[in-house]
Protein backbone atom coordinates (compact mmCIF):
# COMPACT_ATOMS: atom_id res chain seq x y z
CA UNK A 1 0.00 0.00 0.00
CA UNK A 2 0.92 3.33 -0.46
CA UNK A 3 3.01 5.06 2.14
CA UNK A 4 5.22 8.27 3.00
CA UNK A 5 7.87 8.78 5.72
CA UNK A 6 7.75 11.49 7.82
CA UNK A 7 10.68 12.66 9.73
CA UNK A 8 8.48 11.44 13.13
CA UNK A 9 8.46 7.59 11.45
CA UNK A 10 11.92 7.93 10.53
CA UNK A 11 13.00 8.97 13.64
CA UNK A 12 11.12 5.87 15.43
CA UNK A 13 13.12 3.58 12.93
CA UNK A 14 16.33 4.90 13.65
CA UNK A 15 15.74 4.26 17.45
CA UNK A 16 13.92 0.79 17.02
CA UNK A 17 17.34 0.04 14.37
CA UNK A 18 19.94 1.05 17.12
CA UNK A 19 18.09 -1.62 20.05
CA UNK A 20 17.53 -4.12 16.96
CA UNK A 21 21.10 -5.06 15.67
CA UNK A 22 19.30 -7.56 12.93
CA UNK A 23 16.81 -4.99 11.67
CA UNK A 24 20.12 -2.84 11.58
CA UNK A 25 21.32 -4.76 8.91
CA UNK A 26 18.51 -4.86 6.90
CA UNK A 27 16.48 -1.35 7.58
CA UNK A 28 19.57 1.04 7.76
CA UNK A 29 20.96 0.52 3.70
CA UNK A 30 17.55 0.15 2.35
CA UNK A 31 16.94 3.95 3.95
CA UNK A 32 20.00 5.31 3.32
CA UNK A 33 19.67 4.43 -0.59
CA UNK A 34 15.55 5.09 -0.29
CA UNK A 35 17.01 8.64 0.75
CA UNK A 36 19.86 8.94 -1.89
CA UNK A 37 17.83 7.86 -4.96
CA UNK A 38 14.88 9.75 -4.30
CA UNK A 39 15.02 12.83 -2.28
CA UNK A 40 18.48 14.11 -1.74
CA UNK A 41 18.23 17.20 -3.77
CA UNK A 42 15.85 18.42 -1.10
CA UNK A 43 17.54 20.65 1.49
CA UNK A 44 16.38 21.39 4.84
CA UNK A 45 18.20 24.78 6.56
CA UNK A 46 16.60 24.87 10.35
CA UNK A 47 16.04 28.36 12.36
CA UNK A 48 18.65 28.35 14.48
CA UNK A 49 21.01 27.97 11.74
CA UNK A 50 19.89 31.45 10.12
CA UNK A 51 21.03 34.81 11.10
CA UNK A 52 18.52 35.83 14.15
CA UNK A 53 18.45 39.34 12.74
CA UNK A 54 17.10 38.50 9.54
CA UNK A 55 14.43 36.52 10.99
CA UNK A 56 13.07 39.32 13.23
CA UNK A 57 13.39 41.73 10.22
CA UNK A 58 11.30 39.22 7.69
CA UNK A 59 8.87 38.38 10.48
CA UNK A 60 7.85 42.13 10.58
CA UNK A 61 7.67 42.44 7.06
CA UNK A 62 4.78 39.59 6.68
CA UNK A 63 3.28 41.41 9.98
CA UNK A 64 3.49 45.08 8.36
CA UNK A 65 2.57 43.73 4.55
CA UNK A 66 -0.65 41.77 5.98
CA UNK A 67 -1.65 44.97 8.26
CA UNK A 68 -1.69 46.79 4.72
CA UNK A 69 -4.05 44.55 3.71
CA UNK A 70 -1.26 43.41 1.17
CA UNK A 71 -2.47 39.75 0.49
CA UNK A 72 -5.03 38.10 -1.34
CA UNK A 73 -6.63 35.14 -2.86
CA UNK A 74 -5.85 34.53 -6.43
CA UNK A 75 -8.78 33.88 -9.02
CA UNK A 76 -7.25 30.99 -10.95
CA UNK A 77 -8.51 28.76 -13.88
CA UNK A 78 -7.59 24.84 -13.51
CA UNK A 79 -9.19 22.33 -16.16
CA UNK A 80 -11.68 25.02 -17.27
CA UNK A 81 -12.92 26.32 -13.93
CA UNK A 82 -12.29 29.17 -11.71
CA UNK A 83 -11.57 28.64 -8.39
CA UNK A 84 -9.81 31.30 -5.84
CA UNK A 85 -6.97 30.26 -4.28
CA UNK A 86 -7.10 28.80 -0.51
CA UNK A 87 -4.19 30.86 0.16
CA UNK A 88 -4.08 34.61 -0.01
CA UNK A 89 -0.99 35.84 -2.28
CA UNK A 90 1.56 38.93 -3.00
CA UNK A 91 4.06 39.28 -6.05
CA UNK A 92 7.05 41.09 -4.90
CA UNK A 93 10.64 41.48 -7.18
CA UNK A 94 12.22 43.18 -9.55
CA UNK A 95 10.66 46.32 -10.98
CA UNK A 96 8.37 45.37 -14.06
CA UNK A 97 8.40 41.11 -13.44
CA UNK A 98 5.22 39.43 -14.15
CA UNK A 99 4.93 35.88 -13.02
CA UNK A 100 2.16 33.56 -14.62
CA UNK A 101 0.79 30.53 -13.29
CA UNK A 102 -2.83 28.62 -13.67
CA UNK A 103 -3.36 30.62 -16.31
CA UNK A 104 -3.14 34.21 -14.01
CA UNK A 105 -0.52 36.70 -14.41
CA UNK A 106 0.63 38.74 -11.47
CA UNK A 107 2.70 41.79 -11.61
CA UNK A 108 5.35 42.13 -9.07
CA UNK A 109 5.52 45.27 -6.38
CA UNK A 110 8.90 46.30 -6.94
CA UNK A 111 11.35 45.57 -3.82
CA UNK A 112 14.07 48.66 -3.72
CA UNK A 113 16.72 48.38 -6.20
CA UNK A 114 19.37 51.06 -7.37
CA UNK A 115 18.86 52.32 -10.75
CA UNK A 116 15.16 52.44 -9.92
CA UNK A 117 12.56 55.06 -8.67
CA UNK A 118 10.32 53.35 -6.49
CA UNK A 119 7.54 55.10 -4.54
CA UNK A 120 5.50 53.30 -1.70
CA UNK A 121 2.67 54.35 -0.07
CA UNK A 122 3.47 53.77 3.26
CA UNK A 123 6.88 54.32 4.51
CA UNK A 124 6.62 50.67 6.30
CA UNK A 125 5.80 49.26 3.12
CA UNK A 126 9.45 50.13 2.13
CA UNK A 127 10.96 48.51 5.15
CA UNK A 128 8.86 45.23 4.71
CA UNK A 129 10.01 45.19 1.25
CA UNK A 130 13.82 45.98 1.86
CA UNK A 131 13.79 43.23 4.23
CA UNK A 132 12.21 40.82 1.82
CA UNK A 133 15.46 41.33 -0.92
CA UNK A 134 17.54 41.04 2.42
CA UNK A 135 16.25 37.95 3.26
CA UNK A 136 16.41 37.18 -0.85
CA UNK A 137 20.42 38.13 -0.80
CA UNK A 138 20.81 35.29 1.91
CA UNK A 139 18.96 32.73 0.10
CA UNK A 140 20.64 33.07 -2.98
CA UNK A 141 23.91 32.69 -1.26
CA UNK A 142 23.08 29.68 0.88
CA UNK A 143 21.64 28.00 -2.94
CA UNK A 144 25.41 28.47 -4.34
CA UNK A 145 27.00 27.20 -1.64
CA UNK A 146 24.60 23.99 -1.24
CA UNK A 147 24.83 23.21 -5.47
CA UNK A 148 28.56 23.60 -5.05
CA UNK A 149 28.62 21.32 -2.12
CA UNK A 150 26.56 18.99 -3.89
CA UNK A 151 28.72 19.06 -7.07
CA UNK A 152 31.74 18.38 -4.54
CA UNK A 153 30.21 15.43 -2.78
CA UNK A 154 29.02 13.98 -5.74
CA UNK A 155 32.42 13.53 -7.17
CA UNK A 156 33.81 11.76 -3.89
CA UNK A 157 30.66 9.26 -4.48
CA UNK A 158 32.14 8.26 -7.95
CA UNK A 159 35.01 7.43 -5.94
CA UNK A 160 33.50 4.71 -4.32
CA UNK A 161 32.14 5.10 -1.18
CA UNK A 162 29.74 2.05 0.12
CA UNK A 163 26.45 3.02 1.31
CA UNK A 164 27.23 1.26 4.66
CA UNK A 165 29.80 3.09 5.18
CA UNK A 166 27.16 6.06 5.76
CA UNK A 167 25.47 4.56 8.66
CA UNK A 168 26.79 7.73 10.99
CA UNK A 169 25.64 10.60 8.40
CA UNK A 170 22.74 9.02 8.31
CA UNK A 171 22.62 9.00 11.68
CA UNK A 172 22.96 12.69 12.03
CA UNK A 173 21.05 13.35 9.30
CA UNK A 174 17.45 11.87 11.27
CA UNK A 175 19.02 13.01 15.22
CA UNK A 176 20.31 15.83 14.34
CA UNK A 177 20.38 18.79 11.09
CA UNK A 178 17.90 17.12 8.57
CA UNK A 179 17.80 16.66 5.35
CA UNK A 180 21.84 18.68 5.33
CA UNK A 181 23.77 15.45 3.96
CA UNK A 182 23.38 16.10 -0.04
CA UNK A 183 26.00 13.69 -0.82
CA UNK A 184 24.35 11.74 -3.40
CA UNK A 185 22.75 12.34 -7.26
CA UNK A 186 24.70 15.20 -7.94
CA UNK A 187 24.01 17.41 -10.78
CA UNK A 188 27.14 18.13 -13.51
CA UNK A 189 29.88 20.23 -12.53
CA UNK A 190 28.50 23.54 -13.43
CA UNK A 191 30.74 26.72 -13.80
CA UNK A 192 30.23 30.04 -11.27
CA UNK A 193 28.30 31.83 -13.92
CA UNK A 194 25.59 28.99 -14.88
CA UNK A 195 25.23 28.17 -10.92
CA UNK A 196 24.55 32.13 -10.10
CA UNK A 197 21.99 32.38 -13.06
CA UNK A 198 20.25 29.19 -11.47
CA UNK A 199 19.92 30.70 -8.47
CA UNK A 200 19.33 34.41 -9.21
CA UNK A 201 16.09 34.80 -7.98
CA UNK A 202 14.07 37.75 -9.13
CA UNK A 203 11.18 37.40 -6.98
CA UNK A 204 9.64 36.04 -4.07
CA UNK A 205 5.82 34.98 -4.32
CA UNK A 206 4.73 35.37 -0.30
CA UNK A 207 1.80 33.62 0.92
CA UNK A 208 -0.57 33.74 3.91
CA UNK A 209 -3.13 31.07 5.15
CA UNK A 210 -4.97 30.68 8.48
CA UNK A 211 -6.25 26.75 8.31
CA UNK A 212 -9.00 27.58 10.98
CA UNK A 213 -10.66 30.20 8.92
CA UNK A 214 -10.87 27.85 5.91
CA UNK A 215 -14.26 26.08 5.62
CA UNK A 216 -12.89 22.93 3.92
CA UNK A 217 -9.31 22.12 2.85
CA UNK A 218 -8.55 19.08 0.60
CA UNK A 219 -7.02 15.92 2.02
CA UNK A 220 -4.05 14.29 0.76
CA UNK A 221 -5.30 11.47 -1.44
CA UNK A 222 -2.14 9.33 -2.14
CA UNK A 223 -0.28 9.05 1.61
CA UNK A 224 -3.06 9.91 4.32
CA UNK A 225 -0.94 12.75 5.00
CA UNK A 226 -3.82 14.88 5.77
CA UNK A 227 -5.59 18.86 5.14
CA UNK A 228 -3.13 20.57 1.99
CA UNK A 229 -3.38 23.97 1.93
CA UNK A 230 -1.66 23.64 -1.46
CA UNK A 231 -1.87 21.08 -3.22
CA UNK A 232 0.39 18.46 -5.51
CA UNK A 233 2.40 20.70 -8.33
CA UNK A 234 5.16 21.38 -9.80
CA UNK A 235 6.16 25.24 -9.71
CA UNK A 236 5.40 26.75 -13.13
CA UNK A 237 7.18 29.61 -15.33
CA UNK A 238 10.87 29.22 -13.91
CA UNK A 239 14.46 28.85 -15.28
CA UNK A 240 14.88 25.22 -16.24
CA UNK A 241 16.81 23.47 -13.37
CA UNK A 242 16.38 26.63 -10.77
CA UNK A 243 16.39 26.39 -7.22
CA UNK A 244 13.43 27.17 -5.43
CA UNK A 245 13.85 28.74 -1.54
CA UNK A 246 11.13 28.50 0.69
CA UNK A 247 11.15 30.69 4.25
CA UNK A 248 8.59 29.22 6.55
CA UNK A 249 7.49 31.44 9.41
CA UNK A 250 3.92 29.84 11.51
CA UNK A 251 2.77 32.27 14.00
CA UNK A 252 3.28 30.54 17.70
CA UNK A 253 0.22 30.47 20.22
CA UNK A 254 -2.49 28.26 21.41
CA UNK A 255 -4.98 25.80 19.37
CA UNK A 256 -7.65 23.90 19.87
CA UNK A 257 -6.90 20.28 20.72
CA UNK A 258 -10.61 19.35 19.21
CA UNK A 259 -9.01 20.29 15.69
CA UNK A 260 -6.87 17.25 15.94
CA UNK A 261 -7.31 15.05 13.07
CA UNK A 262 -6.44 11.02 12.50
CA UNK A 263 -3.09 11.48 10.11
CA UNK A 264 -0.82 9.06 9.29
CA UNK A 265 2.62 9.53 10.68
CA UNK A 266 2.93 13.22 11.25
CA UNK A 267 1.85 15.66 13.99
CA UNK A 268 -1.69 17.47 12.12
CA UNK A 269 -0.84 20.97 14.20
CA UNK A 270 2.59 21.43 13.03
CA UNK A 271 2.60 22.42 9.11
CA UNK A 272 4.71 20.15 6.90
CA UNK A 273 5.85 19.97 3.07
CA UNK A 274 5.01 17.15 1.38
CA UNK A 275 7.67 15.27 -1.69
CA UNK A 276 6.96 12.80 -3.88
CA UNK A 277 8.06 11.33 -7.22
CA UNK A 278 6.07 13.10 -10.17
CA UNK A 279 3.33 10.32 -11.15
CA UNK A 280 4.53 7.96 -9.02
CA UNK A 281 2.74 6.78 -5.67
CA UNK A 282 4.85 3.38 -5.39
CA UNK A 283 7.65 5.13 -3.85
CA UNK A 284 6.95 6.10 -0.23
CA UNK A 285 6.41 10.14 -0.17
CA UNK A 286 8.09 12.24 2.49
CA UNK A 287 6.67 15.34 5.08
CA UNK A 288 8.99 17.18 6.04
CA UNK A 289 7.53 19.55 9.80
CA UNK A 290 8.55 23.03 9.33
CA UNK A 291 8.89 25.21 12.73
CA UNK A 292 9.19 29.14 12.63
CA UNK A 293 11.89 30.10 10.58
CA UNK A 294 12.93 27.06 9.10
CA UNK A 295 13.78 27.05 5.66
CA UNK A 296 14.15 24.83 2.24
CA UNK A 297 15.73 24.17 -0.76
CA UNK A 298 14.27 22.22 -4.08
CA UNK A 299 17.60 21.99 -5.73
CA UNK A 300 18.62 21.91 -9.32
CA UNK A 301 15.99 19.63 -11.07
CA UNK A 302 13.87 18.69 -8.19
CA UNK A 303 10.96 20.83 -9.17
CA UNK A 304 11.25 18.71 -12.41
CA UNK A 305 11.11 15.21 -11.69
CA UNK A 306 9.43 15.69 -7.97
CA UNK A 307 5.57 17.61 -6.86
CA UNK A 308 5.26 19.25 -3.69
CA UNK A 309 2.57 19.75 -1.62
CA UNK A 310 1.96 22.84 1.50
CA UNK A 311 0.18 20.26 4.03
CA UNK A 312 -1.60 22.48 7.13
CA UNK A 313 -0.95 22.98 10.79
CA UNK A 314 -3.31 24.64 12.55
CA UNK A 315 -1.33 28.06 13.17
CA UNK A 316 -1.43 30.74 10.59
CA UNK A 317 1.25 30.64 8.32
CA UNK A 318 3.00 33.03 6.00
CA UNK A 319 6.08 31.81 3.62
CA UNK A 320 8.24 33.62 1.17
CA UNK A 321 9.03 31.38 -2.02
CA UNK A 322 11.87 32.91 -3.66
CA UNK A 323 11.81 31.54 -7.69
CA UNK A 324 13.58 32.49 -10.50
CA UNK A 325 11.20 32.73 -13.16
CA UNK A 326 11.38 32.75 -16.35
CA UNK A 327 10.72 36.43 -17.18
CA UNK A 328 12.65 37.29 -20.66
CA UNK A 329 9.53 37.63 -22.47
CA UNK A 330 7.51 38.73 -19.51
CA UNK A 331 8.10 41.88 -17.75
CA UNK A 332 6.14 45.31 -18.64
CA UNK A 333 9.02 46.92 -20.01
CA UNK A 334 9.60 43.99 -22.80
CA UNK A 335 6.08 43.81 -24.02
CA UNK A 336 5.73 47.79 -24.46
CA UNK A 337 9.06 47.64 -26.25
CA UNK A 338 7.52 44.85 -28.19
CA UNK A 339 4.73 47.37 -28.92
CA UNK A 340 6.66 50.43 -29.68
CA UNK A 341 8.85 48.19 -32.59
CA UNK A 342 5.51 47.32 -33.70
CA UNK A 343 3.96 50.77 -33.99
CA UNK A 344 6.99 52.00 -35.58
CA UNK A 345 4.66 50.36 -38.93
CA UNK A 346 2.61 53.14 -38.34
CA UNK A 347 3.08 56.69 -40.67
CA UNK A 348 1.22 59.73 -39.83
CA UNK A 349 0.14 61.89 -42.74
CA UNK A 350 1.43 65.70 -42.16
CA UNK A 351 -1.62 67.36 -43.88
CA UNK A 352 -4.69 65.34 -42.76
CA UNK A 353 -2.82 63.73 -39.52
CA UNK A 354 -4.81 60.72 -40.51
CA UNK A 355 -2.71 57.23 -40.12
CA UNK A 356 -1.80 54.56 -42.39
CA UNK A 357 0.52 51.37 -42.63
CA UNK A 358 4.40 51.34 -43.68
CA UNK A 359 4.18 47.90 -45.27
CA UNK A 360 1.85 44.73 -45.05
CA UNK A 361 4.94 42.59 -44.36
CA UNK A 362 3.42 39.13 -42.37
CA UNK A 363 5.86 39.61 -39.70
CA UNK A 364 4.70 42.73 -38.67
CA UNK A 365 1.12 41.35 -38.51
CA UNK A 366 2.06 38.47 -36.58
CA UNK A 367 4.13 40.72 -33.86
CA UNK A 368 1.02 43.35 -33.58
CA UNK A 369 -1.67 40.28 -32.74
CA UNK A 370 0.50 37.62 -30.83
CA UNK A 371 0.85 41.00 -28.35
CA UNK A 372 -2.86 40.30 -27.71
CA UNK A 373 -3.11 37.63 -26.55
CA UNK A 374 -1.77 38.36 -23.40
CA UNK A 375 -2.60 39.90 -19.73
CA UNK A 376 -0.64 42.70 -20.06
CA UNK A 377 -3.29 46.02 -21.23
CA UNK A 378 -5.67 45.70 -18.31
CA UNK A 379 -2.43 46.72 -15.86
CA UNK A 380 -1.10 49.39 -18.37
CA UNK A 381 -1.46 53.39 -16.96
CA UNK A 382 -3.20 56.31 -19.36
CA UNK A 383 -0.43 56.60 -21.94
CA UNK A 384 0.20 52.73 -21.92
CA UNK A 385 -3.76 52.36 -22.99
CA UNK A 386 -3.25 54.61 -26.11
CA UNK A 387 -0.15 51.80 -27.09
CA UNK A 388 -2.98 49.45 -26.82
CA UNK A 389 -5.78 52.02 -28.69
CA UNK A 390 -3.33 51.94 -31.76
CA UNK A 391 -2.36 48.16 -31.65
CA UNK A 392 -6.16 48.08 -32.28
CA UNK A 393 -5.99 50.34 -35.04
CA UNK A 394 -3.43 48.77 -36.66
CA UNK A 395 -4.96 45.66 -37.21
CA UNK A 396 -8.14 47.83 -37.99
CA UNK A 397 -6.14 48.92 -40.81
CA UNK A 398 -4.87 45.98 -41.80
CA UNK A 399 -8.13 44.27 -41.99
CA UNK A 400 -8.91 47.18 -44.68
CA UNK A 401 -5.66 46.56 -46.69
CA UNK A 402 -6.62 42.51 -47.04
CA UNK A 403 -10.33 43.47 -48.40
CA UNK A 404 -8.62 45.75 -51.60
CA UNK A 405 -8.65 44.46 -55.01
CA UNK A 406 -5.05 44.99 -55.95
CA UNK A 407 -3.56 42.60 -53.62
CA UNK A 408 -3.24 39.03 -55.35
CA UNK A 409 -5.38 35.98 -54.47
CA UNK A 410 -1.47 34.91 -53.23
CA UNK A 411 -0.85 37.96 -51.27
CA UNK A 412 -4.15 38.43 -49.74
CA UNK A 413 -4.12 34.60 -48.58
CA UNK A 414 -0.84 35.00 -47.17
CA UNK A 415 -2.13 37.72 -44.71
CA UNK A 416 -5.16 35.69 -44.09
CA UNK A 417 -3.37 32.48 -42.94
CA UNK A 418 -0.82 34.02 -41.15
CA UNK A 419 -3.59 36.65 -39.21
CA UNK A 420 -6.86 34.21 -38.69
CA UNK A 421 -4.95 31.85 -36.04
CA UNK A 422 -4.60 34.45 -34.06
CA UNK A 423 -7.18 36.50 -34.00
CA UNK A 424 -9.27 33.34 -33.13
CA UNK A 425 -7.31 32.62 -30.21
CA UNK A 426 -7.31 36.40 -29.12
CA UNK A 427 -11.13 35.83 -29.47
CA UNK A 428 -11.46 32.87 -27.55
CA UNK A 429 -8.70 34.24 -25.17
CA UNK A 430 -11.09 37.41 -24.50
CA UNK A 431 -14.47 35.30 -24.25
CA UNK A 432 -12.50 33.28 -21.89
CA UNK A 433 -11.05 35.87 -19.82
CA UNK A 434 -14.67 38.09 -19.92
CA UNK A 435 -16.40 35.11 -18.41
CA UNK A 436 -13.79 35.27 -15.50
CA UNK A 437 -14.22 39.06 -14.72
CA UNK A 438 -17.80 38.17 -14.86
CA UNK A 439 -18.28 35.37 -12.77
CA UNK A 440 -19.32 34.95 -9.53
CA UNK A 441 -16.32 34.27 -7.81
CA UNK A 442 -14.68 37.53 -9.38
CA UNK A 443 -17.62 39.20 -8.50
CA UNK A 444 -17.41 38.79 -4.37
CA UNK A 445 -13.61 39.71 -4.73
CA UNK A 446 -12.68 43.61 -3.42
CA UNK A 447 -12.87 46.09 -6.11
CA UNK A 448 -9.32 46.57 -5.97
CA UNK A 449 -8.49 42.76 -7.23
CA UNK A 450 -11.56 42.19 -9.26
CA UNK A 451 -9.92 41.50 -12.84
CA UNK A 452 -10.98 44.07 -15.88
CA UNK A 453 -12.21 43.07 -18.50
CA UNK A 454 -10.32 44.45 -22.19
CA UNK A 455 -11.72 47.96 -22.58
CA UNK A 456 -14.36 49.30 -25.09
CA UNK A 457 -12.22 52.19 -26.12
CA UNK A 458 -14.02 55.52 -26.68
CA UNK A 459 -14.22 57.20 -29.77
CA UNK A 460 -12.20 60.49 -28.71
CA UNK A 461 -9.62 60.46 -31.33
CA UNK A 462 -11.65 60.49 -34.91
CA UNK A 463 -8.23 59.31 -36.43
CA UNK A 464 -8.77 55.82 -34.58
CA UNK A 465 -12.42 54.44 -35.22
CA UNK A 466 -13.94 52.42 -32.43
CA UNK A 467 -12.59 48.88 -32.39
CA UNK A 468 -13.97 46.26 -34.70
CA UNK A 469 -16.06 43.26 -33.82
CA UNK A 470 -13.65 40.09 -33.84
CA UNK A 471 -16.82 37.08 -34.90
CA UNK A 472 -18.03 39.62 -37.81
CA UNK A 473 -14.15 39.93 -39.12
CA UNK A 474 -13.20 36.14 -38.30
CA UNK A 475 -15.76 34.70 -39.90
CA UNK A 476 -15.22 37.62 -43.07
CA UNK A 477 -11.75 36.41 -43.16
CA UNK A 478 -12.76 32.17 -43.37
CA UNK A 479 -15.00 33.23 -46.00
CA UNK A 480 -12.00 34.71 -47.97
CA UNK A 481 -10.24 31.85 -47.79
CA UNK A 482 -12.37 29.74 -48.69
Amino acid sequence: SSSYWSVRVLRSILELIQFVSVLSTIWLPYLIVFWKTAYSKLLLRKADKIPQELHHIVQEAFLTLQKHDCFFQDLVRIKGKDFLTPVSRILIGNPGCTYKYLNTRLFAVPWPMEDYEIKYCHPELFTACKALIKLNDYLTTEAIQALQEQNLSGTKETEGTAVTDRERDFSNFIMGSLLEDQSSLYTPRNDCTNLKYRTSYNLTLLNYMDPLQMPYLKQEPYFRMGNMAVSWHHDENLVERSTVAVYSYSCEGEYDKVNEQDVEGRDPADWHVGLKVAWDIKTPGLAIPLHPGDCYFMLDDLNMTHQHCVLAGFQPRFSSTHRVAECSTGTLEYIFGRCEVALQNLQVDSDSAALSLKSLEVQVVKEVEEIHNEQFWFRANANRKRIWKKMDFMVNLVLGEVGKGERTMEQRNEIISCFLPLLTERQELRKEWTARCQCQLAMSLPEEQKPKCHPLWKDDDPSMPLPYDLEEVIANLQTLLE
